[in-house]
């Protein structure tokens, strides 16, 4: 038989009640021509029971006469543990967010978590590789029979969950700035990026709002906390920036110890793509005219990312997906200059295709071992990181390879977008070409390559000189520069 409800409803104040031994908070309220009262131990938790009521009234929600409850009310929040919460919200998002996205939430919130529990009393190490690998893992969870915990995680699990805080705790003002000043640190101690502080921060702040949005908080406790997350600066470090001749050293240096990769990094120097676009392409994706000195064009139409096989649906470690920050189907254009042109139609002669027709697979094993065709991997990001740092050993001086410059196969994306800018391409073109909107990409990527400062020092040396009526020094004609050359 269904409950009998009613919307007469009406919830007094916190009554507090001051005893021998402790002190107590009880909430009464009406329903229809019966009071309800409910007792507390702290403020926090009446006040929290009070907010739940109050919540239920402004939505027009039902009461039940009988138990004098909303409908759809929650266990009491100090019922309501912060692990339980947080795995509610984990399996609410899992089925909508990509593997990158699972990843980043799962990462914040074992931070936080470790942080609301007692230190001193497990391993931490063992407590992070429950947390992450198990309890913010819905895939992990949901393939045990009855949610069964693993061996190796039970008794972190087991303990994390006795130990757990009640959401209200968790959202008390004290404990939550503990939690974000561990959010800005890494494991050994020292700052965090600031994008990882952003991302960590964002689970945790959308764990929060999950629990308002279901009424089990009445606002986010987060926007109550004056806590400043680091500095972040969009802008790229000038210093990582090559110029066109160490790139093509560079290259050089790929095609020697990798020739099936220098095709790799030349299209992401010459057209500006990300590594994971660059992974994405098939052989339908270009076009290559025959003639020398024309320009090509690159179809994209996806994106291929690693996240690793625990946060994919199909459990392989890669996932085809969109391209950033776009529409499922939308595809984007970029260019390929000459130079580019003749490195793809290189690679295609020397090297077949993978399945489906990728241009970039894995062709050998753990142990340097060819892999037979058909390729079916998409190449590996492992191979490409090893190779790069091989290049940057061999192309760059010492002082060059210990510095930022070109440290991620990704900094030759921004030194592309960066030359693209400074030869005068009109920055709605370079968004274009780049899948940047105008105001990121000005904000991100308007970085000068090296040794660029030059033309515009001698265009300040003849407007002070015509001001003062001395004749501005001329370039020697033998190219060799007239004053210091701008360091990285």
């Amino acid at each position: 038989m269904s409950p009998r409800t009613t919307l007469e409803v009406q919830v007094w104040g916190v009554r507090r009640y001051k005893g021998k031994r402790k002190t107590t908070y009880t909430i009464r309220w009406k329903v229809e021509d019966r009071i309800f009262q409910e007792t507390f131990d702290t403020i926090k938790l009446a006040e929290s029971f009070r907010a739940r009521l109050l919540v239920g009234m402004r939505q027009a929600e039902p009461f039940d006469v009988r138990t004098g409850l909303p409908l759809g009310a929650l266990d009491k929040p100090s019922e309501l543990s912060w692990l339980d919460h947080a795995m509610a919200f984990v399996d609410m998002k899992w089925p909508h967010a990509s593997p990158r996205h699972r990843k980043g939430i799962a990462e914040g919130l074992t931070t936080a978590t470790v942080a609301a529990l007692p230190s001193g009393t497990i391993d931490p190490a063992a407590l992070r590789r429950a947390l992450d690998g198990w309890v913010f893992n819905t895939s992990a969870r949901t393939a045990s029979p009855d949610d069964e915990v693993p061996e190796d995680h039970e008794d972190a699990v087991r303990w994390a969950q006795r130990q757990s805080p009640s959401l209200v705790e968790m959202a008390d003002p004290a404990r939550l700035r503990r939690i974000l000043d561990a959010l800005a640190l890494k494991l050994d101690g020292r700052p965090a990026s600031s994008s990882t502080v952003a991302r960590k921060r964002s689970a945790l702040y959308s764990a929060f709002q999950y629990a308002v949005e279901i009424g089990a908080l009445p606002s986010n406790p987060m926007d109550r906390i004056a806590w400043r997350p680091p500095a972040h600066t969009d802008e790229v470090d000038r210093r990582v920036v090559v110029n066109p001749q160490q790139a093509k050293a560079l290259l050089a240096e790929v095609a020697a110890l990798y020739p099936s990769l220098e095709a790799f990094f030349a299209c992401i120097y010459y057209a500006g793509l990300r590594p994971a676009e660059v992974r994405h392409l098939k052989v339908s994706d270009l076009h290559l005219p025959t003639d020398a000195q024309a320009w090509g064009t690159l179809h994209l139409l996806g994106s291929t990312q690693t996240a690793g096989a625990a946060w994919t649906d199909t459990g392989e470690a890669t996932e085809d997906r969109s391209l950033k920050h776009r529409a499922r189907r939308a595809t984007r254009q970029a260019p390929a200059p000459p130079e580019l042109v003749a490195s793809l139609r290189r690679h295609i002669e020397r090297f077949p295709p993978g399945v489906g027709g990728r241009l970039f697979v894995t062709r050998a094993g753990r142990a340097g071992v060819p892999v037979a065709p058909p390729f079916a991997s998409p190449q590996s990001m492992g191979i490409v990181y090893r190779i790069w740092d091989q290049a940057r050993r061999a192309a760059l001086t010492d002082e060059e390879y210990h510095s930022p410059l070109a440290k991620r196969p990704y900094d030759l994306r921004h030194a592309a977008v960066s030359l693209w800018l400074n030869a005068g391409v009109p920055a709605t073109q370079v968004a274009e070409w780049a899948g940047h909107s105008v105001n990121v990409l000005l904000r991100v990527y308007a970085s000068c390559i090296v040794g660029q400062d030059e033309a515009s020092r001698r265009r300040v040396e003849l407007a002070l000189s015509a001001a003062h009526g001395i004749q501005a020094p001329q370039p020697p004609r033998d190219g060799t520069q007239t004053s210091p050359p701008v360091p990285h």
